[in-house]
């Protein structure tokens, strides 16, 4: 019995240093061949997505770059001296970050130094096998083949120990999109890494695969997106935005793609490439004054101005309490209780057509004073004056597929009970938002896309900037299905044409009209005040403008903000028309207004005081 037992313990001893033999010489997976001293996994990164414009144009690519990797239980015999001076690091820097490496895993790699130039590659390539448990990672990096685009495309940066530690498919020394469609499409334009395993000699040197490639896996390139952005007007519109700061957002109205999307001031994209990036970021993001990280066409929510108005009239034609025909007698401005409020149209007898051509704030508080006056309560009015309103997409997040953005604001019966208490407020407390002031604030992209509302009749396709993937057209029904507003086609012909006459002789655009395209827009001046030393102090206005054109087939909308810009059709105006010529005509003839916001900046204005800083250049921006 005795002996049985013997031989079966044998046998059962010799069965397990068999599997265990079978298991490291024909069955090792990635982590059992990492923890071998002799065998060095090299990881293979994908080349990200390409970007596209909408013609094809290539925006982003790639380019090679190097990091010099370690991996912390690997290293014997390091020669400090030499390492500093071929990686161009000070001693400090290179304890910090082994000490890190330690703390993240003794046997998986971490970054010694990233971006490497070619020069210093090559130059430490040569020594590195001197450099037990040192070895070099290719990367690839950014590379932008346009100056425009910074905000919207985005930029690419090292995974933190924050996002190692939560996401498993991240790893110390990978790149992850941070802002704009690299962030928003990070799953799609990463691609999956592969590996491959290196068979190293006893002097640390590679002497090629290991079991000639059988446990290697190869990289999946990330998928390219073509892009809705068209790289030409994208280009002019930051052109002529330069010296000013603001948004610009254009749409396609027949399918809500996004033509160009602008915030200025912007900066150069190729700029957050490379080691110098943290560096260069720092201070575009510490320029608390011109802000250019900050992106405006997404984010800025100032009052509409008087764009709003198109919206108020057409509420009104829904309900019912106007007709195009309707009239009111404006004596430069209009009465609120015993205080009279201003004008600019100059006075007269306003109808629609007038009242939205010369931008009439009388006719406008009347307006928007008989929507409630079809109610019982005030808050019942302004129940269906904030349902109208919304339905253009305003007072809310659109959808859009870019990462950042602000709601804007559509003041509601809850808003007012909350500042004047329940029922306890009038038309009269509110009626600012009749001229697009008040509380009613709005991004620009959010502007534009109302625009695009009114360009279609009544409805709209949510913007979006993302138009196939891999050459598949993007189907995703939350850009392919419309919305609908609430107002009625039959309501939109008669302030269509009055937002064309905006341009003739009798409206405030009359100056900035372009031959051969028939526009419809509206100019908006936003009052701007601030506190200085506690008193509440007027600034110089915003401009504001939205258009859309050809009026018959329209195939552009878009809207325009200028912070301090003065009256609507001075800086926003002169940009709007500019854009959609170039867009529709691709060339200017319109040559004046052209050189006038190529050369003309509103720094001086910006160098105030009360801006917020003295003056100052940023040498980064643009």
């Amino acid at each position: 019995m005795r002996k049985h037992l013997i031989l079966l313990f044998v046998l059962l001893a010799l069965l397990v240093f068999t599997a265990r033999l079978v298991q490291l010489q024909l069955l090792r997976d990635e982590v059992n061949l990492g923890d071998d001293p002799s065998i060095r996994a090299q990881r293979l990164y994908p080349g990200r997505g390409h970007m596209f414009d909408r013609h094809g144009n290539l925006l982003v690519a790639n380019q090679p770059a190097y990091d010099l990797m370690f991996i912390p239980q690997n290293i014997k015999n390091l020669d400090t001296l030499m390492l500093l001076e071929l990686a161009e690091i000070d001693k400090q820097t290179l304890i910090d970050r082994i000490e890190k490496g330690w703390v993240y895993s003794p046997r998986l790699p971490s970054v010694l130094v990233s971006k490497m130039s070619k020069e210093s590659y090559a130059k430490l390539q040569e020594k590195l096998w001197q450099f037990e448990g040192f070895f070099i990672q290719k990367v690839n990096l950014r590379e932008y083949k346009t100056d425009a685009g910074a905000h919207v495309l985005g930029y690419i940066s090292e995974v933190n120990d924050y996002e190692v530690s939560t996401n498993p498919q991240y790893i110390s020394g990978e790149i992850i999109g941070r802002t704009g469609i690299e962030r928003q499409y990070e799953e799609i334009l990463r691609g999956q890494r592969g590996v491959r395993y290196l068979q190293k000699d006893r002097f640390n040197r590679d002497l090629g695969s290991y079991k000639q490639g059988a446990y290697d896996t190869i990289p999946v390139a990330g998928a390219d997106l073509t892009l809705t952005l068209d790289k030409e007007l994208q280009e002019y519109g930051e052109r002529l935005m330069r010296g000013k700061r603001g948004g610009i957002v254009a749409i396609e109205p027949k399918t809500g793609e996004i033509l160009s999307i602008i915030s200025g001031p912007t900066y150069t994209p190729n700029l957050l490439v490379g080691r110098d990036r943290s560096k260069n970021y720092n201070e575009l993001y510490y320029d608390s004054i011109a802000k250019p990280t900050w992106d405006r066409s997404l984010l800025a929510q100032p009052s509409p101005g008087s764009p709003f108005k198109i919206l108020n009239a057409l509420a009104a034609l829904q309900e019912g309490v106007i007709t195009p025909e309707n009239y009111v007698v404006c004596q430069n401005g209009f009465f609120v209780g015993k205080h009279k409020r201003g004008c600019h149209c100059g006075g007269g007898v306003r109808d629609l057509r007038l009242g939205v051509a010369k931008s009439c704030n009388a006719y406008f508080a009347d307006t928007y004073r008989k929507i409630f006056s079809k109610y019982r309560k005030p808050g019942d009015g302004i129940d269906a004056w904030e349902k109208h309103i919304k339905s253009f997409g305003l007072g809310e997040f659109l959808g859009y597929d870019l990462p950042s953005g602000q709601p804007g604001r559509v003041p509601n019966r809850a808003y007012y009970d909350n500042v004047y208490g329940k029922d306890r407020w009038a038309p009269s407390f509110i009626i600012s938002n009749a001229i697009g002031q008040g509380e009613v604030a709005a991004t620009p992209i959010q502007l534009a896309n109302m625009t695009a509302a009114i360009a279609n009749k009544g409805y709209y396709f949510t913007p979006h900037v993302v138009k196939a993937i891999h050459g598949v057209p993007v189907k995703d029904p939350q850009f392919t299905q419309r919305k609908n507003t609430t107002i009625d086609a039959k309501h939109f012909g008669p302030v269509i044409q009055a937002m064309a006459d905006v341009y003739s002789p009798e409206g405030t655009a009359r100056g900035i009209l372009v031959p051969g395209i028939s526009i419809a827009g509206k100019t908006g001046t936003v009052e701007n005040f601030t506190r200085i030393n506690g008193v509440r102090t007027q600034l110089t206005d915003h401009s504001v403008f939205i258009a859309f054109a050809p009026v018959e087939d329209p195939k552009i909308a878009l809207a325009v903000y200028i912070e301090h810009g003065y009256y609507g059709a001075r800086y926003a105006g002169h940009i709007a028309s500019l854009m959609i010529e170039k867009y529709l005509k691709d060339s200017i003839t319109r040559t004046d207004l052209e050189t006038r916001m190529l050369t003309k900046t509103l720094d001086r204005e910006y160098a105030k005081p009360i801006s917020g800083a003295p003056f100052r250049i940023n040498e980064y921006a643009w």
